[in-house]
């Protein structure tokens, strides 16, 4: 027997050996999906000689990327070879080499969440809009759902009907030539554009269809409309792809994800085979009861039935509180009782709740009894203000049309430049049809005068002369030149307080990443110093895009129900389980939205090992 296969179960084994034609894997929880999955790629390898540049593995956030790869290395060490990527890095590396066919420049920026908001805000001023009517958050999730659907500013707005749909349509068309201006694009847009690139242009989708025979999807139900027309695409031509997962967990609809892509699979492609994974490896008869009975009452679901050899575990804990302190007081007690008890650590157990404000009282209550916590979802390394800014230097120094990041940053540290003059540069750069920075090198022109024009000059030269010796530096050289010629850290060390201290320390951080990737060289081909930073700016977009934060802890996790996906703990406790907290009023009304509360709650209990309360 292959030893591949050695202690996976008949329904494992079944998946990793058919490997030919459209497979459905529906995957419970605590299956075992990604042991298949890997064994499935290095199986390809070893028995069927497919080439390891031949296989896709597409994941959705990058901590599932790195442990698939890992994973799928100590198998065999070829399937470095493989592209194991999330959507947005697969659809980077394709724009990156194509984008040009299709009138984009190869070193786009890509903008964050911040940027967009901040960009938003002033369309939403420039509109006259009154920003208490009209939340930018609400707009740009508005904008990003139109994307997922394959909806452009042009359609959306000739589809516009209500006032709502009519404001949006506006905002939509000014952010997109915003974007356009600045050469960037936003996440929704790498997905969009790689299919606009394949549309337009046959031949290069030949080429990916070619190169990509043997496809694999992870996590297939939080799949978006555009997502799945890009799988579709790309398996077109050999058909052999192989999806995983689980509707049961289908709990992302709110942001575009639809189920029906992975409940219609066997619509889409007729002749599929369908390979149900229902044994459980992680949680107690128990709990699994308790899941299962909770999930069975949803009518829109594929039948399936969560089982496990282990053993029947205790009861599901149910404790009715007063109140919220009550219940926040119950939760730090039962941690140091189970503690004691059981000789639990602090990284055993997990709090979740429904939303981030339920958070609060948890914390006091942790506080109080000297229970350490980390939260998932705090502010993130790269969401840090000095971090962002020193990426925006980058980002206009790899891309001299990047507007956003210009403004972010001409007067970051203060240079005496305000709102005002901003406003001048971009009208001056409007008027003469250039990029802002161009604009800048050009300031004598504008009628700016005195200081101020001084410092926008010596802003502008400083960022082309930077660009101009790219070659000549590594990553780090080029972070420390940015630094020592706007005397940001100097700045820093002159206010001496604890903030700034803090934020130097999180700049020093920063230099050891570059440094990692200074060390680290993964490219193939022979790089020019824009190639290389470009690369390095991709990485840091791509990881601040889906990393959450969950790396390994000692403390109590405290987190949102959709953060703990694919997460598991010993003990598990899940608070608020009352109506109108737990579900949602909202499911009140509507059938669909109470079954992805139901969806929600299957997470929930299926993330404990031990004990659920």
């Amino acid at each position: 027997m292959n030893a591949l296969l050695n202690g996976m179960n008949d329904r494992q084994a079944e998946a990793v050996q058919t490997t030919e034609g459209p497979l459905l894997i529906m995957a419970g929880a605590g299956s075992g999906k990604t042991r298949v999955l890997t064994h499935r790629i290095a199986y390809l390898i070893d028995e069927k000689m497919v080439n390891p540049w031949n296989i896709l593995a597409i994941t959705f956030t990058n901590k599932a990327a790195r442990e698939m790869k890992e994973r799928a290395y100590g198998l065999n060490p070829a399937t470095q070879d493989c592209l194991i990527a999330t959507f947005h890095s697969m659809c980077v590396r394709i724009l990156r080499r194509d984008a040009d066919h299709i009138g984009y420049n190869r070193n786009f920026t890509i903008v964050d969440p911040g940027e967009q908001r901040t960009l938003m805000k002033r369309i939403l001023k420039q509109l006259n809009l009154d920003p208490k009517k009209w939340n930018e958050r609400t707009i740009l999730g508005t904008i990003s759902n139109a994307k997922n659907d394959l909806i452009d500013d042009v359609a959306y707005a000739a589809q516009a009907g209500d006032m709502y749909t009519q404001i949006v349509a506006q905002c939509y068309t000014a952010y997109q030539k915003e974007l356009r201006q600045s050469e960037s694009v936003d996440f929704d847009d790498l997905i969009m554009l790689t299919l606009r690139l394949f549309d337009q242009n046959p031949d290069v989708l030949t080429y990916y269809q070619q190169k990509f025979q043997y496809i694999h999807v992870d996590e297939y139900q939080d799949t978006n409309h555009a997502q799945y027309q890009l799988v579709k695409l790309l398996a077109s031509r050999f058909k052999n792809v192989c999806v995983v997962g689980d509707a049961d967990q289908s709990i992302y609809g709110w942001r575009g994800a639809d189920m029906q892509n992975i409940l219609d699979f066997e619509k889409d492609y007729p002749n599929a085979k369908v390979v149900l994974l229902e044994e459980n490896y992680r949680s107690t008869k128990t709990i699994l009861q308790a899941a299962n009975d909770v999930i069975e009452n949803n009518k829109n679901r594929r039948p399936k039935n969560l089982w496990t050899q282990n053993a029947d575990g205790e009861q599901i804990v149910y404790y009715c509180a007063n109140d919220e302190q009550d219940e926040a007081v119950f939760v730090a007690k039962t941690i140091d009782e189970l503690g004691r008890s059981h000789n639990f650590l602090h990284k055993d157990f997990a709090v979740l709740y429904r939303t981030n404000a339920q958070s609060r009282t948890i914390e006091e209550a942790l506080l109080k009894s000297n229970i350490p916590y980390t939260m998932v979802g705090g502010t993130k390394f790269y969401s840090r203000k000095e971090i962002r800014d020193i990426i925006a230097y980058l980002n206009l120094i790899a891309n001299l049309s990047d507007n956003i990041s210009f403004e972010r940053i001409i007067n970051e540290p203060k240079r005496g430049i305000g709102p005002g003059t901003v406003e001048k540069i971009r009208d001056f750069a409007n008027l003469q049809e250039m990029s802002m920075l161009d604009a800048s090198a050009n300031i004598m022109l504008s009628g700016i005068k005195g200081k101020v024009a001084q410092s926008i000059w010596d802003f502008a030269n400083m960022i082309l002369d930077l660009r101009e010796k790219l070659d000549q530096l590594t990553i780090t050289e080029l972070v420390e030149a940015v630094l020592e010629k706007t005397g940001y850290v100097d700045n820093l060390n002159a206010q001496a307080t604890l903030e700034s201290k803090a934020r130097v320390e999180n700049i020093e951080e920063f230099l050891s990443v570059t440094k990692n990737f200074d060390d680290n060289p993964d490219s193939q081909e022979e790089e020019t110093g824009l190639d290389k930073l470009s690369r390095f700016l991709n990485d840091l977009a791509l990881i601040a895009d889906t990393d959450s934060g969950s790396q390994e802890t000692s403390e109590v996790t405290l987190m949102t129900l959709h953060a703990a996906k694919g997460l598991e703990f010993p003990v598990v406790f899940i608070i608020g389980m009352e109506e109108n907290v737990f579900p949602l009023s909202r499911a009140a009304e509507d059938p669909d939205e109470l079954e992805e509360e139901r969806r929600l709650a299957y997470v929930g209990i299926t993330r404990a090992e031990k004990f659920s309360i």
